[in-house]
Order: C-alpha cells, then sequence, then structure tokens
C-alpha cells in the first residue's frame, strides 16, 4: 500500500487536496506560448508560489519572473532562478534582497522618494519606476516618473524602464472594449518609458495577455492553473487546478457535504463551482452541494472543486498533486508561502 507521504492515486491523498490535470497544464503554457514566446512572458509567482512549477515554465523558455513578496524573490534564488527577478511590488524590506544582489539579478518596483531611498540604503541595483495607469493601487503620477529615475541614477542604480497594472481591465468581458481600454491605458505607460528610458515596459496580466501589445513584457501568473473568474473571459485557458475533497456526509433531503471550505479555498471572487450540480455555500472546512442525482453519491466519495480565484486558493496549501486522471505523476511544493 502507497504511504501518505508517497501517494499514486488521488485515493491515497489527505483532503482537501490541491490537484493539478497535467494535460490542462500543459495545453494552458502551450496556449500562452504560441502569444508570448520565451522574455515576452515574465510569469507571476504570486500565482502559484511554487519554484517546482517556476522550474517547469523556465525549462519552457521564461526565464525571467516577477513576484509579489520578497519571500518568493528569495526563494526563487535558493532555487537557482535569479535570472531575471522582479519585485513587482512596493516593499520598504527590500535590504534583504540587495543581500542577493552577488547571487541573483534583482530588481524592484518604486513609485515614491521612500521606497526608492529604501531600495537605495538596502543595496538594490536596479529599479523599474512604477506608473499609476488607472487601477488606484501603486504607482507613481507620470509627471513624477521622470524625477524617480533621475535620483536613482545618480545614486547609481541602474533604471531598466517602467512598469504599470492595468488591473481594472483585466475582468472587461467584452474584447474590443477592453482592447480600447487598454490601449488607453498603455499609452499614459508609453509616456512614461519616453520621459523615464531604459529597455522594459512592463505590465498586464493573465486577463490582458493577448490585448496588451504595447508592453515588452507581460506579467500574467494565472493562466497556467486558471480559475472560474477568468474562465468567464475569452481566453484559450481552462481549469488545471482544483480542490479534491471527500464526501462527509449525505442528507436525504437533497444536499450532500464535502471537507474542503473557506479555509482550503480563496473566497474572494465567489463560491467554487462542481460539476456534480450546485454549490449552496461555503463554511470554515465543509462545503455544501446541490448535487443533480443524490443517489449518486455516498459518504467517502471524492470529487473536485474548482475556485474561483486561483492566487489565495494555492496560498492556503502546502502543495500541488499533479495528475493525470486519478493517477499522481508528480508534487510542487508550495515552497514560496508567506512574505
Amino acid at each position: 500500500m502507497p504511504s501518505e507521504l508517497d501517494p499514486t492515486t488521488i485515493d491515497d491523498l489527505r483532503t482537501p487536496a490541491l490537484v493539478v490535470e497535467t494535460s490542462i497544464f500543459e495545453a494552458n503554457c502551450a496556449a500562452m506560448d504560441a502569444v508570448l514566446p520565451g522574455k515576452k512572458l515574465r510569469p507571476h509567482v504570486k500565482a502559484f508560489k511554487s519554484t517546482a512549477m517556476a522550474r517547469r515554465l523556465a525549462d519552457g523558455g521564461h526565464t525571467g519572473f516577477c513576484a509579489a513578496t520578497p519571500l518568493e524573490i528569495e526563494g526563487m534564488v535558493r532555487a537557482g532562478l535569479g535570472d531575471d527577478l522582479l519585485l513587482a511590488n512596493e516593499s520598504l524590506d527590500v535590504a534583504r534582497l540587495g543581500a542577493l544582489a552577488d547571487d541573483a539579478n534583482i530588481t524592484v518596483a518604486v513609485d515614491s522618494d521612500v521606497t526608492l531611498d529604501a531600495a537605495i540604503a538596502g543595496g538594490i541595483r536596479s529599479v523599474l519606476i512604477d506608473v499609476e495607469i488607472g487601477l488606484p493601487r501603486c504607482g507613481c503620477s507620470i509627471e513624477d516618473a521622470p524625477r524617480l529615475a533621475e535620483k536613482a541614477r545618480s545614486a547609481g542604480l541602474e533604471v531598466r524602464g517602467v512598469m504599470g497594472y492595468e488591473g481594472h481591465l483585466m475582468m472587461v468581458h467584452d474584447r474590443s472594449e477592453r482592447v480600447h481600454k487598454v490601449s488607453a491605458a498603455t499609452a499614459i505607460l508609453l509616456e512614461a518609458a519616453d520621459r523615464v528610458g531604459g529597455d522594459i515596459v512592463s505590465g498586464g496580466g493573465t486577463g490582458t495577455f493577448d490585448s496588451n501589445t504595447w508592453c515588452t513584457e507581460i506579467q500574467a501568473g494565472s493562466y497556467a492553473l486558471m480559475d472560474t473568474q477568468y474562465l468567464e473571459l475569452d481566453l484559450p485557458f481552462e481549469c488545471a487546478l482544483s480542490v479534491l475533497a471527500t464526501v462527509i456526509s449525505v442528507n436525504p433531503k437533497g444536499w450532500i457535504v464535502v471537507d474542503c471550505g473557506l479555509k482550503s479555498l480563496g473566497m474572494d471572487h465567489g463560491n467554487p463551482s462542481w460539476s456534480g450540480g450546485k454549490v449552496l455555500f461555503c463554511s470554515d472546512e465543509h462545503t455544501t452541494l446541490s448535487p443533480t442525482e443524490l443517489t449518486d453519491w455516498k459518504v467517502g466519495d471524492r470529487t473536485r472543486l474548482l475556485p474561483a480565484h486561483v492566487d489565495p486558493t494555492v496560498a492556503k496549501h502546502q502543495q500541488m498533486w499533479v495528475v493525470d486522471g486519478d493517477i499522481i505523476t508528480d508534487k510542487w511544493d508550495i515552497d514560496l508561502r508567506f512574505w
């Protein structure tokens, strides 16, 4: 019998467990590579938080990565994936990355004197100027971008270019409207690039991976595993990631309960989806389901739920199990969690 540490099928797994269907994952990667091969894509490791999965993408030609936390950058360096790493997020905790400057090529995003001063003091060698292009989050004004760039160069830092995130446009459902609005947002970024200099114009994400044709690199991450929110768009990706759960109760009144709930699913984009019927609601450790055919289900059965938001779902787990149907073919540790 296989041990819990060496499972061979999904029946051997403790639940809830993350599983990745290898055929769908490979198809998602191929679809992305057809549009953004090599360095045109800078995969965002915040979506999957696994150096094992990152290595798979690097083997496919995507050798530059971006991340959201200093810990993600540190983990990528330890894994030998430090050819070109971008902390695509403002942080004052960057001295820990400056200490790795001899071991990896690390760039950080800055959008203010304070974040730039932290980069200078922390030994960071290169930066991107983060410009606000419509999403009310991080990013400086287009007028302030050249001043920050000049200050960075005066301190001896390389300014590699600019970045901006059109996150407010990721879920525009109509393609023509999405293209139009992304064009307007990136026009701001391109003007900033002209004023700042450098070779990089970084931005985008899974929702705009093929409609943002202006950036030199796209920071997509969710495409490889996918979730049901992005599935609403006209994208060539399918859900490879699901949460495996066990039926723990069957009620003759018409519902079943599985051992997968709020503590194992990212819920900010809504309930998960289920092919066997309707999702009624999620509790801490439970999800109550209304199956199409109640008699098809018994306690102990296994089923899979598709999360609505992949990033926070992944961050709640310790590993992903790569499967071919019910057969386990690999395990990817989620080793980039936390901060």
